[in-house]
């Protein structure tokens, strides 16, 4: 398990890409789980622009987050509904980081079975809520993330 602030996944976190390489090549993994979660304080300071010292430089990639996915989360009149989405996009585009680690590619490089999940938890009733995400192999990475973003947040990106 690794746990971070707004469970961003980093090309240049080595703690990060430690934990995988391990979980993957040691542990021999079948799955790894991004979940993040409604109420995230890290994705709600990205979205509020509230300046929280050091750690405006990690939550800066959520930022990028909302940066790509801007056109679509402009659409959405709720507050708190562009909130949620961001939380969600969040977790997905961290899946999407997982997968493209060395330590997942290489795996599937091997023909080991390495799937990764996208879910969200939400604080208000429990309850965890898979995303639609679960990629499996390299072949199925793009197609399965421009399927989940058409499905579910439409023109985004």
């Amino acid at each position: 398990m690794h746990r971070n602030i707004a469970n961003v996944v980093a090309h240049t976190d080595l703690n990060a890409l430690s934990v995988i390489q391990f979980a993957v090549d040691q542990i021999q993994v079948k799955h790894i789980i991004v979940v993040g979660h409604y109420g995230c304080s890290g994705v709600k300071a990205v979205q509020k622009k509230v300046r929280i010292g050091l750690a405006d430089n990690w939550i800066r990639h959520v930022q990028d987050v909302q940066d790509k996915h801007g056109k679509y989360l402009g659409q959405i009149l709720k507050e708190t509904d562009r909130f949620d989405k961001l939380c969600e996009l969040n977790v997905i585009e961290q899946v999407m980081n997982v997968c493209q680690t060395t330590s997942v590619q290489d795996a599937w490089v091997k023909n080991q079975e390495v799937t990764v999940h996208g879910w969200i938890y939400d604080l208000k009733d429990g309850q965890v809520r898979d995303l639609g995400i679960s990629i499996k192999n390299d072949n199925e990475l793009n197609s399965r993330y421009q399927t989940i973003l058409d499905k579910n947040y439409p023109q985004s990106e």
